[in-house]
């Protein structure tokens, strides 16, 4: 797979050293305005590629995806799109036709699909482990540094982490339990006061009438969220500490331990824990190698662009039901 690279910021570092370490597949370019990389090809823009590529992983800001992807699907190219798929519905909605009309694929980077444990979770709760799932609590709490935000995109509203994070959660949601129905969520931006949400609680109800919960912050110091209890993302510091809970009519689960809770009845009997051992991967690296097999048509997308604009949907709601209600202060 010859593959292109566009946007070297965190998450593009980390796709191009994998590409660079993958064998089977040879980065034939970088593309960003400004920044560059050693003995990589560097490309300004998408219109000043002048090399053979068979796939481009699309890695700018999300507000760019539509953009970049109609550009590089009229080259022909497969494309890993990171996440968000796009900042609007109208914009991922564009992103598919494109695809579509060029014939070529889209992966869409909602890398905690190929986790390794998320699939043994998914896997435990479809076998029956904890019986019908009933509810779901999550907690995602980091606290990002001030540097995170200084002198780039990330510093208005577009740095809220309700797309940059909860899209995720979502998606993961999504995985396991199926299309969301209605969303409901409150929001603060009282530690930074900054023109974006920054914390924040969100109740979601699934087709199936499982009612899942979401409570979030980029301001809060906790061991609670998906980086931090798996350990997958090496700017994020481990804590292997459950982050999300999953109550059955049969039983329980905490991921990422796998630790399941059952052996009762009812109330008047304690729940007893057992933990099962957790595979892991890196999952960027998994993704990288699925992407090659859809490139090769010996795969089709786990999460195509279609896929992740209904994840995209419920997270703009989010968006919508969580944004601040007070003043941003001057």
């Amino acid at each position: 797979m010859r593959l292109l690279i566009a946007g070297i910021g965190l998450i593009g570092a980390r796709h191009l050293r994998h590409a660079l370490e993958m064998p089977g597949v040879e980065v034939v370019g970088c593309i960003d305005p400004a920044l560059t990389q050693p003995d990589v090809p560097h490309f300004a823009a998408i219109e000043d590629v002048d090399v053979s590529a068979d796939a481009i992983v699309i890695a700018t800001p999300s507000h760019l995806h539509a953009r970049h992807a109609e550009a590089a699907a009229v080259r022909g190219w497969h494309m890993l799109i990171e996440k968000p798929v796009a900042h609007s519905v109208e914009a991922a909605e564009r992103i598919s036709r494109a695809a579509r009309a060029a014939g070529v694929q889209t992966l869409v980077g909602h890398h905690r699909r190929h986790h390794a444990g998320v699939a043994q979770l998914k896997a435990m709760i479809e076998g029956g482990a904890i019986g019908a799932p009933i509810l779901a609590s999550m907690i995602w709490a980091m606290k990002k540094p001030d540097s995170y935000f200084e002198d780039n995109w990330r510093s208005g509203a577009d740095g809220s982490p309700v797309l940059i994070n909860l899209v995720h959660e979502v998606d993961l949601l999504r995985h396991l339990f199926g299309e969301v129905v209605s969303v409901t969520g409150v929001g603060s931006n009282a530690q930074r006061g900054a023109a974006r949400v920054e914390s924040g609680a969100v109740s979601l109800m699934f087709e199936s009438g499982l009612a899942g919960s979401i409570a979030f912050a980029d301001s809060a110091l906790s061991p609670w969220g998906f980086e931090a209890g798996t350990g997958e993302n090496p700017n994020i510091g481990t804590t292997g500490e459950d982050y999300l809970r999953i109550s059955g009519c049969d039983g329980s689960v905490g991921f990422p331990s796998l630790t399941v809770w059952g052996g009762a009845e009812d109330w008047s009997q304690p729940a007893m824990p057992d933990t099962r051992e957790r595979k892991n991967n890196v999952p960027l690296v998994a993704q990288l190698e699925h992407f090659a097999k859809v490139v090769a048509g010996r795969a089709t997308p786990l999460v195509s662009a279609a896929d992740a604009t209904e994840s995209l949907r419920v997270t703009l709601a989010i968006e919508e039901a969580v944004a601040p209600r007070r003043e941003v202060a001057a």
